[in-house]
């Protein structure tokens, strides 16, 4: 191959099927899984095509042929209680014979600098290799919890003031629950019709929704699932509050009948197993989302620390394996109402961090504490107390999938 004939340039939707065609070769897609949630090949590419629209989609062509690309994706996630422009990372992919020429490094430097000049100073992306977005500067910062419970284990009823409600998924009441939820959510993405229609690409036709409302007609929280083989399958599911929770699982439990088991996934650091009769239910933890600080200053001047009867500092060295404004020495000051700054300062500093760990503390899922144990927060116990009592303390919640 001649490298000479490679160049980058935006993806327009001139070249939706080249695309497709790439994410399906290096993700293996196959028919079979097309057709498993009732997809053919148009209409795959036709649901594909308003979310490339408003996506910011770069790749490396050879002549006229697209042979790598990332997709960046205009999201807003909420970070304590803050609204946060977010690139949602996708669409990751290089053929094979195209590999081990430094394409995708240029794609994701690229991608994060148009990122930063959209005011995104957040990135979020699900890793097909965590190791490779360590090396990029992404960081694990959320949970998926898989758990199955046997039908002689389900919850007994409760007496809860509010009822139960089914719609169909593509109900406005059931976009408004995730809205409200989502609001005072820490790390949940502010669905737009872009990331409710990333939400459902995957599903299978069957799958349905049931509503929690209160006593008020409020939309409380949600449900959804599907049943198949006597198996009823929970994708999601969100509440704002006991009372909430417990009416959705007398839903989930009056389907005894009908089934031998549920299996689920939730999204917080709270096992369920605690908050059964039976907690000896079957529950799996792995790593589901990553994050990435695209820009720090800028983060930090949104970010909503804790506030205190004194003024806080701290300086250091911060490291970033791509973007070189996150490079260098910074001095953090938080006043006293909880409002951060960062400023470049001259000179290395002893305490060094890496932008992968400054991600996973700041977003709450490791507390400096810990970070400081395993060696990946080198600094004095008076700033690890410091920290401890800036940031507050609350993990990631994060549902989606694109």
């Amino acid at each position: 191959m001649n490298q000479k004939q490679l160049h980058m340039q935006p993806v327009s939707s001139r070249y939706l099927e080249q695309y497709n065609a790439l994410l399906r070769y290096v993700f293996q897609v196959t028919d079979q899984e097309l057709s498993s949630v009732g997809w053919q090949e148009k209409e795959f590419i036709r649901a594909k095509f308003p979310t490339m629209e408003k996506a910011d989609v770069i790749g490396w062509f050879d002549r006229d042929t697209l042979v790598s690309q990332v997709a960046v994706y205009p999201m807003q996630a909420r970070i304590f209680g803050r609204t946060y422009a977010m690139g949602g990372l996708t669409g990751v992919g290089t053929y094979p014979e195209y590999s081990n020429l430094g394409l995708m490094h240029k794609l994701l430097e690229q991608a994060l600098t148009n990122m930063r000049a959209r005011g995104q100073y957040l990135s979020y992306l699900y890793p097909y290799s965590i190791p490779y977005y360590r090396r990029k500067g992404w960081e694990v910062v959320s949970d998926k919890i898989s758990y199955v419970i046997q039908d002689f284990q389900l919850p007994k009823a409760r007496q809860v003031p509010g009822y139960v409600r089914r719609v169909k998924t593509d109900s406005e009441a059931l976009n408004q629950t995730y809205a409200r939820f989502a609001q005072h959510t820490h790390g949940a993405v502010l669905r737009d019709e872009l990331a409710w229609n990333e939400y459902w690409l995957w599903d299978p036709d069957d799958i349905m929704a049931a509503i929690y409302y209160n006593e008020q007609d409020q939309p409380d929280g949600y449900v959804i699932y599907w049943i198949a083989n006597e198996v009823f399958h929970i994708k999601d599911m969100i509440f704002n509050n006991e009372t909430a929770r417990a009416g959705l699982w007398n839903f989930v439990s009056a389907h005894f009948s009908m089934i031998t088991r549920v299996e689920g996934s939730t999204y917080t650091d709270e096992p369920l197993a605690f908050l059964l009769e039976d907690a000896s239910i079957t529950e799996t933890i792995s790593p589901y989302y990553m994050g990435r600080i695209v820009d720090f200053p800028q983060f930090i001047a949104a970010y909503p620390f804790k506030p205190d009867a004194v003024d806080r500092s701290w300086s250091f060295t911060l490291t970033d394996p791509l973007l070189p404004w996150n490079q260098g020495s910074f001095r953090l000051t938080i006043s006293q109402a909880g409002r951060g700054r960062a400023v470049p300062i001259p000179g290395p500093c002893p305490d060094r961090v890496s932008i992968q760990t400054m991600t996973t503390m700041l977003m709450g899922y490791k507390r400096p504490d810990y970070l400081a144990k395993i060696g990946r927060l080198p600094t004095s116990e008076a700033t690890i107390d410091m920290l401890e009592d800036a940031i507050e303390q609350q993990t990631p919640y994060i549902s989606d999938y694109f």
